[in-house]
């Protein structure tokens, strides 16, 4: 069994599918891989992430529920304050800003 898709990649996926219809060309051109120790866009179906439909002739790929619900979880861990930031009164983000 091939090696699964790092999450971050899978996650990657799900935004650019939810921003917007994409056919199954557009996904495919852009996330099919040859590389089997990163099968994204295998592993983002095979876990119920991603459907395909057809309308009006062609085939779309839409966000499911669950990808939906996978990608609410993880905006809502990484956007979340940490402990240091509340303390300190800056967002997490402004940390990284430049002096």
């Amino acid at each position: 069994m091939g090696d699964a898709a790092p999450e971050s990649l899978i996650l990657d996926l799900l935004e650019w599918v939810a921003s917007g219809e994409r056919s199954y060309e557009d996904v495919m051109d852009a996330w099919r891989t040859s590389c089997p120790r990163l099968p994204v866009w295998e592993d983002a179906n095979d876990r119920g992430l991603l459907n395909q439909e057809w309308i009006n002739g062609r085939c779309a790929i839409r966000i499911t529920t669950a990808g939906l619900a996978l990608l609410d979880q993880h905006r809502a861990s990484t956007h979340s304050p940490t402990k240091s930031s509340i303390n300190s009164g800056l967002s997490p983000q402004s940390h990284n800003a430049p002096a």
